[in-house]
């Protein structure tokens, strides 16, 4: 015999909580959320702020790099620790002249990419898998894709600064995201066509919430491709350039996790 319902079980919202990690149903204990609840809200904010504060691991994903035959430069911004680099955002949008001089005198490229730490050191954890499918599908396309740069303490703006030093025609800059409550993972993808100095937001495109609960890295590379493409033959990007490029086809490289 079925016992007594649960409080989740009373409420028409709670069938919904199967396709969303939106805190609805949470159900109640009196006036109050139930202790379940309140338990997991603290454990998800606490995770939000760990990833803002925490350290990134470049290493590994550097290691994953080179192992394919990637040309890997570590940067950093003018930030010069994580605690500066949360006070001041404009420290974390231009490189620091060691790194500047580092990139100088490199050959140039169609497209350079940038991964940088952001918000969330967690989110790094994706940009394997993203190169793993973009890498090639940009060379199969027949463009020249300078090296990667590891970018600590860093914001999006720091990519143009990158690509100009390095003549990019196009920065692809990979970003940790500014942590949700259920999402302290989230990769930012930003690309810039022509980027200058003080390149405003509206010139910029981005593919967000990239994740395994969010968009998965197989669609991520494919609406990048795309716009990268795009973005290169008409020669801008931002507002006027529309992500059009639909879904993956079957044979797009699929990956377990996306």
């Amino acid at each position: 015999m079925r016992g007594p319902p649960k409080p989740d079980d009373l409420t028409p919202w709670a069938s919904l909580k199967e396709f969303t990690d939106a805190r609805i149903a949470l159900g109640r204990a009196g006036t109050s959320l139930p202790t379940r609840e309140l338990l997991a809200f603290g454990a998800a904010h606490a995770a939000a702020r760990d990833a803002v504060h925490a350290s990134a691991d470049f290493e590994a994903p550097a290691e994953a790099l080179k192992a394919t035959g990637e040309v890997v430069l570590h940067v950093h911004s003018r930030a010069t620790d994580r605690a500066e680099y949360l006070r001041r955002p404009d420290l974390g949008r231009t490189l620091a002249p060691e790194s500047l001089a580092e990139l100088e005198g490199r050959p140039p490229s169609d497209v350079v990419i940038v991964v940088a730490d952001g918000l969330s050191a967690g989110a790094l954890a994706h940009v394997g898998p993203l190169l793993a499918l973009l890498l090639p599908e940009l060379r199969g396309a027949g463009l020249n894709v300078g090296p990667v740069v590891l970018a600590r303490q860093a914001r999006v703006a720091l990519g143009d600064g990158v690509a100009l030093a390095v003549g990019a025609k196009l920065a692809l800059v990979l970003i940790g995201e500014r942590p949700g409550l259920s999402s302290p993972d989230s990769l930012g993808a930003y690309l810039t066509f022509n980027p200058q100095p003080l390149t405003r937001d509206s010139a910029r495109n981005c593919v967000s919430n990239i994740r395994p609960a969010g968009l998965g890295v197989r669609g991520a590379a494919w609406r990048l491709a795309h716009l990268i493409r795009q973005a290169l033959r008409r020669e801008l990007s931002g507002v006027a350039l529309k992500d059009e490029g639909g879904e993956p086809p079957g044979d797009f490289a699929p990956l377990p996790h996306s």
